[in-house]
Formats: C-alpha cells, structure tokens, sequence
C-alpha cells in the first residue's frame, strides 16, 4: 500500500500540480491509499477554518488510518534516529521519524515531498514511491 505523506496531502487539498498531487489525484479511486495517524495530525493541525477542518477530516478518514504508536514503533523510530545521527545525519522532526519507522517495519511504500525522508531511504531501507513525471503536451 501507499502511505501519503502530509507534504503530499497539504500541495493536494491547496491545489498544488506537481507529480505527486496529479498522481494522487488520479490513483485516488483506482487504488488503496493510506494514511497514519500521525500524518492525520500533520495535516488537520494547519487547517484554521472549523468548517474546512470537519470537511477534511471526513474526507480523509475515508482512506484507511494506520494506528502507529506504540512502544516497538517508539523504540524502532528511536534506534533509526540513533542510527542515523551516528552517521552524521540529524532528523529534524520527530515525526517524520515515526512515519518513516513505521512504513520500514510494515512494508508500506511513501509518497512524499520532504527531503527527510530520504535518509531513511538511503540508509535504512524505506521504500519511497516514485510519481511519474507530468506529461506535458
């Protein structure tokens, strides 16, 4: 399955075109998307208008939200920061730790516009799904 980042999320419900959104855009009832909990929050805590908060809450709860917490998916995200920062490289947000960690662990690709992820990529094994590129005519 493909998790979708909030980076992917908040270019989509803002109308962004870029790869990702028009992917997302057009895969959204041709295949299962998910989303965790985590990413859930990422996106509804930007969101000022009440209304505008309840519309895509709704909205997104129609695609399947992986619960993520828990003490393996903390101790793993952790041991994968650890990692990382020995090898020179500092994760800026703790979340995108967890995302990243609980993709790894579960099997799930990511689509995502955040340059973060890309450690966890390159270093521990994420898999990252690639968009393909807009076709211009």
């Amino acid at each position: 399955m493909v998790i979708v980042d909030s980076s992917v999320w908040i270019d989509y419900l803002n109308g962004a075109i870029n790869d990702h959104t028009e992917w997302l855009d057009r895969e959204l009832l041709r295949q299962r998307i998910g989303l965790i909990d985590l990413i859930l929050c990422e996106v509804l805590q930007g969101i000022r208008v009440d209304a505008q908060f309840r519309r895509i809450h709704e909205y997104l709860l129609n695609f399947q939200v992986f619960v993520s917490g828990g003490v393996d998916v903390a101790t793993a995200a952790a041991q994968n920061f650890r990692t990382l920062r020995k090898r020179g490289i500092t994760v800026r947000k703790p979340m995108d730790c967890l995302i990243a960690t609980f993709c790894i662990l579960e099997g799930h690709e990511l689509l995502h516009r955040d340059r973060d992820f890309d450690a966890f990529k390159n270093h521990l094994g994420l898999k990252v799904f690639e968009p393909p590129a807009i076709q211009v005519n």
